[in-house]
C-alpha cells in the first residue's frame, strides 16, 4: 500500500443567489443589490474582491453572484465551520445593505440564497477543492472518481423541483463533461486546470464542480467526508472495485430523477450496475479503509460518523424508508417538507407555493430561512455549533497556511499598511515593496512572515 495524504488541505467556494424585494416585488436588479451588499467592503478596501479576517476570499463573481471561498482547512469539521462562516459574514452585510436601502428611500429586504439555480434556470456553483499529490495523474484519477461523483447526489444532493417533479440534485443538469480544463464553457464534473496554489512540484488541486450547495451540516460532512475517504483510498492504492462508465454524463441526469438509486449504469465492459450498487461498493471499501487509516487530519472517530451516516442513507434509499435520515440529508429533509405542503394543498409539483418553499429553504437569514426553522425545531440535525461557526467567521484556521495570512491581515488592519494578498503571496507595499511567498499550505509558522509583519509595524502610518 502506498503512503497516503491523510492530512489534506480542503476548501470550498460558494456562490449565492441575491435579490431584494418589498411587498413581494423586486426593488432593484441583482447587480444593483450586489452593489449595496458590497458597499461597506468597497468603502473600506476600495475593492469588491478581498480577503477577510478569517483568511477567506470574499468577492463578487460574474453574474452579480456574491461568492465566498473558505480559507485552507485540514479537517472536516473545520471546513464545515468555515463554510458556514460565509453565511454569517454575508448575513451581516445583508443587514447593512437593508439599512442602506432604507436610508436611500428604497426599502426592502435583501435575500441571499445558498442554492444553485435561480428562477430563470441560471446556475451558479458550489465548488470543492482537494489538495492531492503531484504524483497522481488527475485525468486518470478523475476517471476513477467519476462513478462516485455522479452517484454521490444520492447521499448529498440538495434536491429541487424541476419540470413538474422532484429531483435529487440542482447541479446534475448543469454539467456537460466528465473531466476537463474548462469551467464555464463545458462545466465538467472535475476541472483539471492546473492551479495548485502551492508548490507545483509537490501538489495539485483537484477542483470539483458537480456538487450542490448544502444547508444541512450533516449532509455537507457526508459530501466532503466520503470524497476525502475515496481520495485517500486511491492515493494509498487501496483495493477498490472498478466501475468505468461508458457515458457518465448521460447517466447523471437519470440518477437525479430516480430516488430509488436503481438507475442502471452501463460500464465500458458492457455490463450494468446500479447507482446504489456503486455507492455501496465504495462504502464497503471505506469501512475497511477505516480499520487501517492513519489517524491524521480528520480524526478517525469523525470519519466513522461519516461512514455511519453514509451507510444509513444508502439503507434508507434501498428500503425507501427515510425515517432514519430525514433530519440529516438535504434532499430528504426538503422533500419531506414539500410533500407535507403538497398533501395539504392537494396539488402536484407545479404549484407555485411549492416553488416558494423550495427557494425559502435556502435563505441564509437565520430567522427567515425554512431550513433554519427546521433546525431550531430539531428537524434538521447538527454536526457543529453556532459558537464554532461564529468563531470561524472572524478567525483564520490555526492549523494551515491560513493562520499566517490571518496574522498578516490583522497586522495590516492594526498598522494601516498598504498591502496586497492572494492564496500564496503576502506583500507590504510601502515604504519599499516586500513580498513573502508561502508555497506550503501546511505552514503555520514562518520567520519571513514574522519579519514582514515587523516591517509593517516599524513603518506604521500615523493615524
Amino acid at each position: 500500500m502506498s503512503p497516503v495524504f491523510a492530512r489534506r488541505i480542503t476548501g470550498v467556494e460558494t456562490e449565492f443567489g441575491i435579490t431584494a424585494t418589498r411587498d413581494g416585488r423586486a426593488v432593484l436588479g441583482p447587480e444593483e443589490v450586489a452593489r449595496y451588499l458590497f458597499r461597506p467592503i468597497v468603502a473600506k478596501y476600495r475593492s469588491s474582491n478581498i480577503f477577510t479576517s478569517s483568511a477567506a476570499r470574499l468577492y463578487l463573481d460574474v453574474g452579480s453572484h456574491p461568492e465566498y471561498a473558505t480559507a485552507e482547512c485540514d479537517s472536516l469539521t473545520q471546513l464545515l465551520n468555515h463554510d458556514k462562516a460565509g453565511e454569517v459574514i454575508y448575513h451581516r452585510l445583508a443587514l447593512q445593505a437593508e439599512q442602506a436601502l432604507a436610508d436611500d428611500g428604497i426599502g426592502g429586504q435583501v435575500y441571499l440564497f445558498k442554492n444553485n439555480v435561480d428562477s430563470m434556470g441560471n446556475s451558479y456553483g458550489a465548488h470543492e477543492n482537494y489538495l492531492i499529490s503531484r504524483e497522481m495523474v488527475l485525468k486518470s484519477l478523475g476517471k476513477q472518481m467519476l462513478p462516485f461523483m455522479i452517484t454521490r447526489q444520492l447521499i448529498c444532493g440538495a434536491g429541487m423541483i424541476k419540470d413538474g417533479q422532484f429531483v435529487l440534485s440542482q447541479r446534475a443538469d448543469q454539467v456537460w463533461e466528465g473531466v476537463s480544463s474548462a469551467t464555464t464553457r463545458t462545466r465538467p464534473v472535475i476541472n483539471t486546470r492546473d492551479e495548485p496554489h502551492g508548490d507545483s512540484h509537490r501538489f495539485r488541486r483537484m477542483h470539483v464542480i458537480v456538487g450542490d450547495s448544502n444547508m444541512s451540516e450533516t449532509t455537507f460532512a457526508l459530501k466532503i467526508g466520503s470524497t476525502l475517504l475515496l481520495l485517500e483510498m486511491l492515493e494509498a492504492d487501496f483495493e477498490l472495485a472498478s466501475w468505468e462508465l461508458e457515458n457518465p454524463i448521460n447517466e447523471i441526469r437519470k440518477i437525479a430523477a430516480d430516488p430509488t438509486g436503481l438507475t442502471p449504469l452501463k460500464l465500458v465492459t458492457g455490463e450494468t450496475v446500479t447507482a446504489l450498487e456503486v455507492q455501496r461498493g465504495i462504502l464497503e471499501s471505506a469501512k475497511r479503509w477505516l480499520e487501517v487509516r492513519p489517524d491524521e487530519g480528520t480524526p478517525n472517530e469523525e470519519m466513522a460518523r461519516v461512514v455511519d451516516l453514509w451507510e444509513r442513507t444508502l439503507t434508507a434509499i434501498d428500503s425507501q424508508d427515510f425515517s432514519g435520515v430525514d433530519t440529516e440529508i438535504d434532499w430528504v429533509i426538503k422533500r419531506k417538507l414539500l410533500e407535507q405542503y403538497k398533501n395539504k394543498l392537494a396539488c402536484d409539483w407545479t404549484h407555485p407555493k411549492l416553488a416558494h418553499i423550495d427557494l425559502a429553504y435556502h435563505d441564509i437569514h437565520p430567522e427567515r430561512s425554512l431550513f433554519y426553522l427546521l433546525q431550531r425545531k430539531g428537524l434538521a440535525a447538527r454536526w457543529t455549533t453556532d459558537e464554532a461557526i461564529v468563531h470561524a467567521a472572524d478567525t483564520a484556521p490555526e492549523t494551515t497556511r491560513a493562520h499566517l495570512r490571518g496574522q498578516f491581515l490583522a497586522a495590516a488592519e492594526e498598522t494601516g499598511a498598504a498591502i496586497s494578498v492572494d492564496w500564496v503571496h503576502m506583500k507590504a507595499e510601502r515604504p519599499e515593496p516586500r513580498t513573502v511567498e508561502l508555497l506550503d499550505p501546511f505552514l503555520t509558522e514562518d520567520a519571513q512572515v514574522d519579519e514582514l509583519i515587523a516591517y509593517m509595524r516599524e513603518n506604521q502610518e500615523a493615524k
